[in-house]
């Protein structure tokens, strides 16, 4: 297996866009089936009711921050990895693996723990209705008592990603997703009139379904990799030595990161506060249809710049300069092209997929606009999105934090409050939007080739 892996990576170094392409598809096919499986397990909780899907959706804000923490870190992995290897220094990478891991039980036992002690708190401080509280918290028990075997997924997909394995993570998450599936009706519904077997859990079947099925994709991953040997990385705990430069390495990548998509999501309540306060309901509503579509716009861009983690990082590790130059341009030229595209087709079809989500007129005009406006600034995250994981492939973790604090806390929350308190139409509000990302399009670029050209200098 080893032999084969270090076949593959030299693969990466002679062929560069394939590389590329062979983590960006895959990571693209598994962000669509995670869309996906949110989509059905969203369908199953509302047959329960319009209350139950608020308590779930009460969680969301926790489940993000989670997210963004457990991902974040993953960053700080694969970057680590993906240097370590393309230097030709297993050790290393074996040994930042084995920090990732570390890392992950910290994390996992550490949200287990506040999540169940100070849980029901926080979510009543979100502003969980009293009649909602408690079915809101029993669906967040249930998960905390899983937190520390889905934080381990996501820490071993890092690891994957890191030595530009995504194929075989993505067939593990299509399982996970097919067990949710199977069981989220089993634990949720009492299926006795159907002359089946079911829980009647309500939403604490939802949670529990979600559970099981992640400790079963843990379960694989250490099967596969502990004793099936499955990847170019291999793990000797028993001879554990803690690296505190490593771990910096790791959290100076993988925190800044973290903080940055913490940021994006209050920056998500942030809006629905202007809108809301200044527009109505009904701006929210189209706010959020509109968000929910820049998701599968964004699937490209998220699996292309993923991608450039990896490629980015392992053709530094190597000293390839002039690789990490090509390939940049490459990834970010395809990014932004491809999107473009998308975006022309999303401009002219509008009308028609505002019509999908909703028949209220008002929320369907507002959308349109939304779109329409949103869509010449869309290509733009093809280019900003990408230097931020650029960075991190190189090991630079806070022009990150910079940027995203730039984007959001800087320009389009204070420019969109500013709009909404001096009844502009809403209109400027996605302006205020379409302006930080184009601000952030040309920051990143320009500090991306500054780092470049100061590696390249140190190298000479």
């Amino acid at each position: 297996m080893e032999e084969e892996n270090e076949s593959r990576l030299q693969d990466f170094l002679d062929k560069p866009e394939r590389a590329l392409w062979s983590i960006a598809l895959p990571v693209m096919a598994g962000m669509a089936i995670q869309t996906m499986y949110s989509i059905v397990d969203m369908l199953f909780i509302g047959q329960l009711g319009g209350d139950s899907i608020t308590a779930v959706a009460f969680n969301m804000p926790l489940y993000f921050f989670v997210m963004g923490i457990t991902f974040g870190v993953g960053t700080g992995v694969t970057s680590s990895i993906s240097r370590a290897i393309g230097a030709k220094d297993k050790n290393k990478a074996n040994n930042a693996a084995e920090h990732g891991l570390l890392v992950a039980l910290f994390l996992g036992l550490s949200l287990t723990v506040f999540g169940l002690l100070i849980g029901k708190k926080v979510l009543s401080g979100l502003g969980t209705p009293d009649e909602m509280l408690d079915e809101s918290w029993s669906y967040l028990k249930v998960t905390c008592y899983g937190m520390t075997f889905i934080v381990f997924a996501i820490v071993f997909r890092s690891i994957l990603a890191g030595e530009g394995d995504m194929k075989f993570p993505v067939m593990v998450a299509v399982i996970g997703t097919i067990l949710n599936l199977i069981l989220d009706p089993i634990f949720i519904f009492n299926l006795d009139k159907y002359g089946g077997f079911g829980l009647g859990m309500g939403v604490e079947g939802a949670a529990l379904a979600s559970v099981v099925s992640q400790t079963i994709v843990f379960t694989i991953f250490v099967y596969m990799l502990f004793w099936k040997d499955h990847a170019y990385i291999s793990f000797d705990l028993r001879n554990f030595n803690f690296s505190t430069n490593l771990m910096k390495e790791i959290l100076w990548v993988g925190i800044p990161s973290s903080i940055s998509m913490i940021i994006m999501s209050f920056g998500q309540g942030v809006f629905n506060y202007i809108l809301i306060d200044g527009y109505g309901p009904d701006a929210v509503a189209a706010y959020t249809i509109s968000g929910r579509l820049d998701m599968l716009l964004f699937l490209p861009i998220m699996g292309i710049a993923t991608g450039l983690v990896t490629t980015v990082g392992m053709f530094t590790g190597a000293k390839r300069i002039d690789k990490v130059k090509a390939i940049i341009i490459y990834g970010i030229s395809r990014a932004f092209v491809i999107v473009a595209i998308a975006s022309a087709i999303v401009f002219a079809a509008a009308p028609y997929i505002m019509g999908l989500f909703t028949d209220d007129k008002a929320i369907e005009e507002i959308g349109i606009g939304a779109l329409r406006t949103l869509c010449f600034a869309y290509p733009f995250v093809g280019i900003a999105m990408p230097c931020g994981r650029i960075m991190q492939g190189l090991g630079r973790g806070f022009p990150v934090l910079v940027i995203t604090a730039l984007r959001v806390l800087l320009i389009s929350a204070p420019l969109g409050y500013y709009f909404a308190n001096n009844d502009y139409d809403i209109v400027w509000i996605w302006y205020s939007i379409a302006i930080s990302i184009g601000v952030s399009a040309v920051v990143g670029p320009i500090w991306v080739w500054k780092t470049i050209k100061s590696i390249d200098e140190s190298l000479n």
